[in-house]
């Protein structure tokens, strides 16, 4: 009906109304519709996205996993060395809880997991910590299959794993960009929570370019997709039916959802596997820097209209960054022409680039823009860079107050867990400690300093 027919069918009813009453109710009546019909118009309603044909296509291409894992005995140094690893009680002490400790035996656990095929001749990608330690893994088709999985590599910086089952002609998934993604848009995923096979829950997007503590090289995608122990691993899909990430971890207080989920950017994840694939190791970009937040007093102190970027505290000795211009107190604004917009998005980017390519940083230096170039290098292992760290080559950055002294950060491989077996550590549900996804406390917020 056209608004003109239903404003003479009002005008009609309100002349042949039988009493003032009817004839004001009716008023009421037509201008709610109207009003209602026009919001509607103005923020633009539609119905929600059916995820019925996105399920149907691609449950076929998920899979699940179950591993059988050892946990190893705890690791106990020997008394009397150094008074950091010595108990307060004495060597009387140490030695019964040595002996104890190493009398435990080592045992099995399972753990559940989900995957999805990325390639039809048995080619699977899942998270690495469901594998990690897996004396046998277990992959369960959709049509109830079940094979033997080989791991060709797994990243643990990353949490990327990529297995080889004996399959062919499988069902895949189709890969989309995540850059495409929208803060908002609908996101659905599929998996395996507590061994419920293929099920699948939706969401939004939350956020994107999301920072966790310890996983300096990730860009993870915030969503409130629910996601449970047992979808790690699994595919997170936009409405096109492209997978967008992998669903990795969640941020809880309780070790259930509490929606906020992380999704590893499928287009990293790829890259990563890639090069397990190829070479069964992972080479990152390195840049040799000791970086922290720009605070308020510092962007003033730089001259700069707003703080932004990533602030060098510190060049590591025999880092990349040691043999081009960067100083300690340099503000890196853009990096490859990649805006730098917070401490956070450095070490993503440089990890992503190209090992031995030259690149252009944008820096604010003494309140005046400038241009370095500089020749990145690859990611050492732990050790060389916490060797590196010790011997910095700090210069003084313009009037910028002197940040206490960098140490390098944990990789994420590196848990803040001291617990030996902390596959079976839990937390009380008034703790305030946060977990992850795995029920393994996640680590205290971000420090202000970490390597780029």
């Amino acid at each position: 009906m056209s608004l003109l027919k239903f404003w003479r069918s009002v005008s009609f009813l309100i002349e042949n109304a039988a009493s003032k009453k009817t004839a004001s109710i009716l008023t009421i009546a037509a201008c709610l519709s109207l009003s209602g019909g026009i919001a509607n118009a103005q923020i633009g309603v539609t119905s929600l996205p059916d995820f019925a044909s996105l399920v149907k296509t691609n449950s076929p291409a998920v899979v699940n996993i179950s591993t059988d894992q050892l946990i190893k005995k705890p690791k106990v140094k020997a008394p009397g060395g150094d008074d950091s690893d010595s108990n307060s009680e004495g060597p009387e002490f140490d030695d019964f809880l040595k002996e104890f400790l190493e009398g435990q035996p080592s045992r099995e656990a399972k753990s559940l997991g989900s995957g999805f095929v990325i390639s039809p001749d048995g080619i699977i990608m899942t998270s690495a910590h469901v594998i990690e330690d897996a004396k046998r893994i277990i992959v369960r088709l959709a049509d109830r299959r079940e094979k033997v999985a080989e791991v060709i590599g797994l990243d643990r910086k990353s949490d990327v794993a990529v297995l080889k089952i004996d399959a062919e002609d499988l069902t895949t998934v189709a890969i989309g960009n995540p850059d495409d993604l929208e803060v908002g848009e609908w996101v659905l995923a599929i998996g395996s929570p507590f061994g419920f096979e293929s099920s699948a829950t939706a969401g939004i997007v939350s956020a994107k370019g999301r920072s966790l503590p310890n996983e300096n090289y990730v860009p993870f995608i915030q969503t409130d997709v629910a996601i449970n122990p047992g979808n790690s691993g699994g595919p997170l899909f936009n409405l096109n039916g492209e997978v967008i990430g992998v669903n990795a971890q969640i941020y809880s207080r309780t070790g259930g959802f509490m929606g906020l989920s992380f999704a590893v950017p499928i287009d990293l994840a790829m890259r990563i596997g890639d090069q397990l694939r190829d070479s069964g190791r992972v080479s990152r970009g390195w840049l040799g820097v000791a970086i922290q937040e720009v605070t308020p007093e510092m962007a003033e102190s730089l001259g700069m209209l707003v703080p932004r970027g990533a602030l060098i505290t510190e060049v590591l000795g025999d880092g990349p960054a040691a043999n081009s211009d960067l100083k300690a107190g340099d503000v890196v604004v853009a990096f490859n022409e990649i805006p730098i917009e917070n401490m956070a998005q450095l070490p993503p980017v440089v990890g992503q680039t190209a090992v031995e390519s030259s690149v252009l940083v944008d820096i604010v230096r003494d309140s005046e823009p400038m241009q370095i170039e500089v020749k990145v290098g690859e990611l050492p292992n732990d050790d060389q860079i916490a060797e590196s760290a010790s011997e910095p080559l700090s210069v003084p950055g313009s009037d910028v107050p002197a940040p206490d002294a960098a140490e390098p950060e944990k990789r994420p491989d590196e848990k803040s867990v001291d617990p030996e077996d902390a596959d079976s550590l839990q937390a009380p549900a008034d703790s305030d400690d946060p977990f992850n996804l795995e029920g393994i406390p996640a680590t205290a917020p971000r420090s202000s300093k970490e390597l780029g």
